[in-house]
């Protein structure tokens, strides 16, 4: 899990803000301590009998086992924890009527411009409200705004991921409408994020031309937990060297049922299919 990627140190502040408000408060959000208890119990008993008999009988019980042990379980615990909260989410919005996308990807894939676009084509056909995750800054959440559509910006600090309590604390500062689609932008990361659920109703990985065909092999948690793949980026093709069928052979090797779709959010060429997909989709 996130044991060594930094988001785990702590009492993570996490900001709420929605664009033109003034700096939001902290929220200490201390879900991710991942147990790290290095009770290696060195008890090194050096017997060193005088005459030399060197047996060296060095009782290390350093209690590796059990300190795995309590980490895992440390982890299952938050993972519980958070899949809680994300039912709780899921049972709002579903009796909202609102359905709600988690966006996963590499930093870079495209999920901003692809939402900005998304948030045009929907106008006037549904509505629609964005939560952006990011570690740092609104300039995501900018962008949103000025394409039209509520949205509120989590900072997480140095977490590397959203999770259920970010998502109600978010939804709490958004006025949702009825039959809308909610589109959380997750951090950048094809790991972490893939672990926790947000109380969403599909998910959705998004991949872009620039990066290698083996991203569903490199990494599978991603691929098999979501439902949906978008190719982004398909205007670069003839400038990169990129293999759009290999890329669908290992994603559907990884998960036969996943939804791929090809799509330019720079162009619009390809979008159709995407837009139709959440125009269709029902709580």
């Amino acid at each position: 899990m996130c044991e060594t990627c930094g988001c785990g140190q702590g009492s993570i502040p996490v900001k709420i803000t929605r664009p033109g408000e003034p700096e939001a408060n902290e929220h200490h959000h201390e879900p991710h301590s991942h147990g790290h208890h290095h009770d290696h119990d060195h008890s090194h008993d050096h017997d060193h009998p005088h005459d030399h008999d060197h047996s060296h009988d060095h009782d290390h019980s350093h209690d590796h086992d059990h300190s795995r042990q309590r980490l895992i379980r440390v982890e299952e615990d938050i993972l519980s924890k958070n899949n809680l909260l994300a039912s709780r989410n899921s049972g709002y919005f579903e009796a909202k009527g609102v359905v709600a996308l988690n966006l996963m990807s590499s930093p870079g894939s495209g999920k901003t411009t692809l939402l900005e676009l998304t948030i045009k084509a929907l106008e006037g056909k549904r509505p629609v409200a964005v939560i952006e995750g990011d570690q740092q800054t609104l300039n995501d959440a900018e962008r949103i705004d000025q394409a039209g559509a509520p949205v509120v910006q989590v900072n997480t600090g140095n977490g590397c991921h959203l999770d259920a309590e970010m998502i109600r604390l978010a939804v709490d500062k958004l006025e949702l409408q009825e039959r809308s689609v909610l589109f959380i932008e997750n951090v950048g990361n094809l790991v972490c994020p893939s672990l926790f659920e947000l109380g969403e109703k599909h998910r959705v990985v998004i991949i872009s031309v620039t990066e290698g065909e083996d991203k569903p092999l490199k990494y599978p948690t991603m691929f098999e937990h979501a439902d949906t793949c978008i190719i982004n980026k398909t205007d670069l093709l003839p400038y990169v060297d990129f293999d759009t069928e290999l890329v669908r052979k290992y994603a559907l090797s990884v998960n036969p049922h996943l939804r791929i779709m090809e799509l330019s959010a720079k162009t619009g060429d390809g979008m159709e299919p995407w837009i139709q997909w959440i125009l269709d989709l029902k709580p």
